[in-house]
């Protein structure tokens, strides 16, 4: 399949393949034939992202395997690192009996965690290029000294497959994704701090989501949660942190899988949890408390089809307690409610400002593509702006 073909032409061969008609096809993923049909015939260059999921499900691809989300990185040699991070990932090193690629000596503690907290400086600026450049001498200088100095050095390993793991989300490979989320809970199982392979869970839930594997991605975050539950009355801060965390993960594969209830009792115990700490925090390079809980009640509210109470939790947000990259996608669930609620001026001012935000992060967001997409269908003549934002996400834009 050649990278230029359209979603629409993505569906129609798969669709194909399993020989199914449109009418069928809709039937097994629940969505209506008009959205099949619209895609198919290019009326529509997007869908919601729900409505995605469950056609990826029902087709039996991953998300990638429909959707447009090779990277989009700046050019060459950042596409050459991205490989480079596969490569350090899947080095035959790792394997039993093979001797490893540096027998060098082991990076001071200090020097190791100031590399993996400057690598998460820029996973959270949206900063992909870059990040993709550091990983793969961080990955092997973290594997030399995990192996020379033991559960010292688990964390910091821990933490930098997690990186790995979470760019190959936004890369659009899911199963390097998989592999990196797996051996980061693995090096975090070498060490001693339960709320480190805890967080390292929740990376492991959200890839799941991002399989489209929303069952599993539910019951995950929330098994891992219920085993690191603490006393609300005498727990610390870092503890809530990872235990709501992990409970708020919960709330994205419930929503897209349309459970309600579900989504209303997460946010619920992690806002008792949240109600306890003055401001949100973040601990193990995850983010917990009110205003973490008010972005992912945002989030459930809008994948569930409910603008109105959406809107509402999101006045709860507070812009400084969030990383840029949250902040971000915090506002692609603001826009999405905003263009439910035919409020399409302000959808495409809040667009605009999550481009801001971090315009390299913003081009791999298919909820962005999405909106824009519905934005353009609507309008008979294109303002600058919105075609600003087509180029963005490299849409036509007629």
């Amino acid at each position: 399949m050649s990278e230029s073909t359209t979603i629409g032409e993505r569906l129609r061969r798969l669709r194909g393949e399993r020989g199914l008609t449109q009418a069928e096809l809709a039937e097994r993923a629940g969505v209506s034939t008009d959205v099949v049909r619209k895609l198919e015939q290019g009326v529509r260059q997007s869908a919601r992202v729900t409505s995605l999921r469950r056609l990826a499900q029902a087709l039996g691809v991953n998300m990638s395997g429909l959707m447009d989300k090779r990277p989009r990185l700046e050019g060459a040699a950042d596409t050459v690192n991205l490989l480079a991070v596969r490569d350090v990932l899947l080095s035959p090193s790792m394997l039993p009996g093979i001797d490893p690629d540096d027998a060098g000596e082991a990076t001071p503690a200090a020097d190791l965690a100031a590399a993996v907290r400057a690598a998460w400086e820029d996973y959270w600026g949206g900063q992909f290029g870059r990040l993709a450049g550091t990983l793969p001498g961080l990955i092997g200088e973290a594997r030399l000294t995990a192996r020379l100095t033991g559960a010292a050095a688990a964390a910091p390993l821990a933490q930098v497959y997690q990186l790995a793991a979470c760019l190959f989300v936004h890369m659009g490979w899911e199963d390097l994704a998989t592999i990196a989320a797996e051996r980061g809970v693995n090096a975090a199982a070498q060490g001693s701090d339960e709320l480190q392979w805890a967080t390292l869970h929740g990376t492991y839930s959200w890839v799941l989501l991002a399989q489209a594997r929303l069952d599993e991605a539910e019951r995950h975050a929330v098994r891992v949660a219920e085993r690191v539950e603490p006393t609300l009355s005498s727990a610390t801060p870092e503890h809530l942190t990872a235990w709501g965390a992990l409970l708020l993960t919960a709330v994205a594969p419930a929503a897209a899988a349309g459970r309600a209830a579900e989504v209303g009792e997460y946010i619920s115990l992690a806002g008792a949890g949240a109600a306890l700490l003055t401001a949100d925090r973040h601990d193990y390079q995850t983010n917990f408390g009110p205003t973490q809980v008010a972005m992912q009640a945002t989030h459930g509210y809008t994948v569930l089809g409910h603008p109105r109470r959406a809107l509402d939790a999101a006045k709860l947000v507070r812009r400084e307690d969030l990383r840029p990259i949250s902040w971000g996608r915090h506002l692609l669930d603001v826009a999405q409610s905003q263009v439910v609620s035919r409020r399409d001026e302000a959808a495409l001012g809040t667009l605009r400002t999550a481009h801001t935000v971090a315009p390299e992060w913003f081009r791999h967001q298919p909820p962005a593509r999405e909106i824009v997409a519905e934005l353009i269908e609507r309008r008979r003549r294109l303002t600058p702006a919105l075609r600003s934002l087509a180029r963005a996400v490299e849409l036509a834009a007629n």
